[in-house]
């Protein structure tokens, strides 16, 4: 959250002593009822076991406190050039020679929680909002996309890269993009494998704001402004787009069981791609730090 925006909005840290948050950051603007969530850095700028634990902790908080009256909810990124560069592959890795299918799979239902919470809106009447302004891959793609609303500035790419190393997304790619843009087009964009820039998904109807590079914050609020115009109706299409098109938990699971038995099938090299990987991500992330 830049410190210009921070002043101009007048936004207020949230209490961390309200839920253990090491790798986010979170702030409220009473005026325009928006919680601003802000992952911070970690060594690989992946979703680690801790990151899960402090997005779900902010998750059942939202879901359930009375004190702040929250419409819009914003997941965003402290990360420079980077929201997130997805699951953690070092983890997949280490689960998968030791053929530990529970703690693979544990860690996968901890993402599916995560994220079905944010698709329902928090169980509130709550509009999630994801604001990309950098690279989201993988897992932080699946993330972005599970929003009401995908914000993402010019300049920045999202994809998903997991057939490289032999295996598919499997935290609600499929199950999002097969419902925003339909099932051949969801699957050209798996198994491709490719980076897409943000105006190319903007074209396609995957992203649905495209913001000036820089701007991606002023743009949330562009949108909330337009959206309070014409809210009751906003919110009542969402609601029936869910009941034509829901996508479950149920579905969600039996996606990620699936998942889980793809990656316990890796080979050797498709491990060692998966190697080369965690170490270019991490090479990435230290360049953009420096």
């Amino acid at each position: 959250m830049s410190a210009i925006l921070t002043s101009e909005y007048h936004l207020q840290p949230v209490d961390p002593c309200t839920y253990s948050a090491p790798e986010l950051a979170s702030y409220y603007d009473e005026k325009y009822r928006i919680e601003w969530m802000y992952m911070r850095g970690n060594n690989r700028g992946c979703f680690t076991p801790t990151l899960l634990q402090s997005l779900q902790n902010q998750f059942d908080e939202l879901a359930t406190q009375n004190e702040r009256e929250v419409q819009y909810a914003v997941l965003a990124s402290e990360i420079p050039g980077t929201y997130n560069l997805g699951g953690d592959l070092a983890l997949f890795k280490q689960h998968i020679e030791h053929g530990n299918r529970d703690g693979l799979l544990k860690y996968a239902v901890a993402c599916i929680d995560a994220l079905y919470l944010k698709m329902t809106g928090f169980r509130r009447d709550i509009t999630h909002i994801t604001l990309v302004q950098g690279d989201a891959l993988g897992g932080g793609m699946e993330c972005a996309l599970s929003a009401d609303v995908l914000i993402a500035e010019k300049g920045t790419s999202l994809g998903l890269p997991e057939i490289l190393f032999n295996l598919f997304p499997g935290m609600g790619a499929y199950s999002i993009l097969s419902r925003k843009i339909g099932p051949a087009q969801a699957e050209r964009m798996i198994l491709s494998g490719k980076l897409y820039a943000a105006e190319e998904l903007y074209e396609m109807g995957v992203v649905d704001v495209l913001a000036e590079a820089g701007k991606g914050e002023l743009a949330v609020y562009e949108y909330v402004k337009r959206e309070e115009k014409s809210r009751n109706g906003i919110r009542a299409v969402r609601a029936v787009r869910d009941i034509v098109n829901p996508v479950t938990y149920e579905e969600l699971i039996q996606v990620t069981e699936r998942w889980v038995d793809a990656a316990m099938q890796l080979r050797p090299r498709d491990l060692r791609m998966m190697d080369r990987l965690v170490k270019r991500q991490s090479g990435a992330l230290a360049r953009r730090s420096a």
